[in-house]
């Protein structure tokens, strides 16, 4: 967007937030425990720490964008449209710098009306939809736009497909908000969330079924008006950033060969389109670390990000494909006892407390975190445990 109330880079203040940043979400122990090889002793606990977690450079950027602009406009009602990352600490920060969160009404749904025109609004790292864009400009507000550049990498991949004609088929989750943002630049698309959806459609391509039934499988997950029996002649893979990159991967050779069995080697590139591989390096260092980790002969693994997180969801789900007990929590204050944890449980995904989750003796505990998980915030759960070794 070329206008002067469109801020995309920031404002030049980084120097002037840098140390209210490290402040509030760096931390010595870290630092000195990653110059050590990720090991602590204490007690009859040894944690390890996996060689790469917390803050990516996308997340560091767009907190930091968000400090530079209550410093730029400080006397002007901001509003974000979303949390700017998964993390409660440092929206909280933001919530005491009295920056507005815009609020969600029931169906998803934000609530536009409450912004005047000539206010701020942030658009989180995640990005936001052509059509929320479009109504903030509508009101002449100044939008300061912490899209992470992998988010806008695939926005520009999923714009040439429409320009090719090509479905957009994502690998993400239908109601996230980058997943989202990303389709809203398709003029076609499909979202699957695993490989099990994946292989759905795929039959359905070579063996075709009900139309009906496929229509009420992806209701909340393809664009409006969308043909099956149409619209997934020829596709273009794309992916929320955040997912597993084997899945993305296998989800990718899957469709590419549904394509060249359906229609033959030599009219592959008139049905099928690869972008490459666009899940973001930050979530590929930390899956990567994590698969290492595990190589270790871990008791339990405590994974800390929002319970929202995508990209820490996908880390316990690393853990929990080597049996290894995994907890994820978001912030200390999970760590309720040595006798009890509360944390987000994987099969249903809602919020439980586990009894006796510490096992007797001398244990290795593995902890990791997501991109959107300050320093200090991991810390403060080694403190904790320290305390109980």
């Amino acid at each position: 967007m070329n206008s002067p109330t469109y801020h995309r880079k920031g404002f030049g203040l980084k120097d002037q937030v840098e140390d209210e940043l490290k402040s509030a979400y760096d931390s010595g122990l870290i630092s000195d425990l990653k110059t050590q090889g990720g090991k602590l002793v204490s007690g009859r606990f040894t944690i390890l720490l996996a060689q790469a977690f917390g803050f990516c450079w996308g997340v560091d950027r767009a907190v930091s964008m968000a400090y530079e602009t209550r410093k730029f406009f400080p006397d002007k009602k901001i509003w974000i449209t979303n949390e700017i990352i998964h993390n409660p600490l440092v929206n909280s920060h933001l919530k005491e710098m009295q920056i507005e969160f815009l609020p969600v009404e029931a169906d998803g749904r934000k609530n536009f009306e409450l912004i005047s025109p000539g206010e701020v609004v942030i658009i989180p790292a995640f990005g936001a939809s052509v059509g929320e864009i479009e109504d903030l400009s509508s009101k002449g507000c100044e939008i300061v736009d912490t899209t992470c550049p992998w988010v806008s990498r695939v926005w520009v991949r999923i714009m040439k497909y429409a320009d090719g004609k090509y479905t957009a088929l994502i690998h993400g989750k239908y109601n996230h908000e980058e997943t989202i943002a990303t389709a809203s630049r398709a003029k076609k698309y499909l979202i699957v969330q695993n490989l099990d959806e994946a292989k759905w459609v795929c039959d359905y391509v070579l063996n075709g079924g009900a139309k009906e039934e496929f229509l009420g499988k992806f209701q909340n997950a393809c664009s409006q008006g969308f043909d099956p029996d149409t619209d997934l002649i020829s596709i273009g893979i794309a992916n929320q950033t955040t997912m597993l990159k084997g899945e993305t991967e296998e989800i990718g050779k899957l469709f590419e060969r549904t394509m060249l069995s359906k229609y033959g080697p030599q009219k592959l590139d008139s049905h099928f389109l690869s972008p490459g591989d666009t899940i973001c390096d930050a979530t590929q260092e930390r899956q990567d670390a994590m698969l290492q980790l595990i190589e270790e002969k871990l008791d339990l693994m405590i994974i800390i990000g929002g319970f929202n997180s995508s990209n820490t969801g996908h880390l316990r789900e690393i853990a929990e494909s080597k049996n290894i007990p995994a907890f994820q929590i978001d912030d200390p204050s999970c760590l309720i006892s040595k006798n009890k944890i509360r944390y987000l449980a994987h099969q249903n995904q809602v919020i439980e407390e586990e009894r006796d989750w510490l096992p007797h003796g001398e244990i290795t505990i593995g902890v990791t975190a997501g991109a959107s998980t300050p320093n200090q915030v991991v810390e403060e759960v080694i403190e904790k445990l320290k305390g109980w070794s």
